[in-house]
């Protein structure tokens, strides 16, 4: 079972940051001065968001959990509980930050196409997108950093103790 929930785990985290990466890329080399093609990437981000970064972030968060409810080792690790806790901010922060903006950008993209867009209020979804894309990239490295280095995190009377 742990080999299992870190096998998923670390699947799903590949697929976070490639999807973010991918999603990056992709908004960063949309052609702004072309309508057709900029709402076409702005769909096309939804998608990897809808298909590759949602799925994958709640694989890498369900798989990591598992893997805390079933090693013993790991319920006392306050590095494993610091994963966990900045899991669900990823979470929660993309739903916030990417995906909801990323939804708004492509209506407000295929809007534009008819001449009814409002650039304001594109240009406001694009960069909290964009800011929330780079927070969680960073936020998702930060994760793997954790599980990787494993820094020691004492437990005191049930607490966090980050004194070593």
């Amino acid at each position: 079972m742990r080999k299992l929930t870190k096998a998923l785990h670390e699947i799903g985290a590949i697929g976070v940051m490639g999807a973010l990466a991918a999603c990056l890329v992709l908004g960063m080399t949309a052609p702004a001065n072309a309508l057709p093609e900029f709402a076409a990437v702005r769909h096309s981000i939804v998608m990897v968001h809808k298909y590759v970064y949602v799925p994958a972030l709640a694989l890498s968060l369900v798989s990591g959990l598992l893997a805390i409810a079933a090693t013993s080792a790991y319920k006392d690790a306050g590095w494993a509980w610091m994963k966990a806790l900045t899991g669900v901010s990823l979470f929660e922060g993309s739903l916030l930050t990417i995906v909801g903006p990323a939804k708004r950008a492509a209506a407000l993209s295929a809007q534009a196409l008819t001449g009814a867009g409002d650039p304001g209020a594109l240009a406001q979804a694009l960069h909290t997108e964009r800011s929330g894309m780079w927070v969680m990239l960073a936020l998702s490295m930060a994760n793997v950093v954790l599980g990787v280095w494993r820094p020691r995190f004492g437990r005191r009377a049930g607490r966090l103790d980050p004194s070593p």
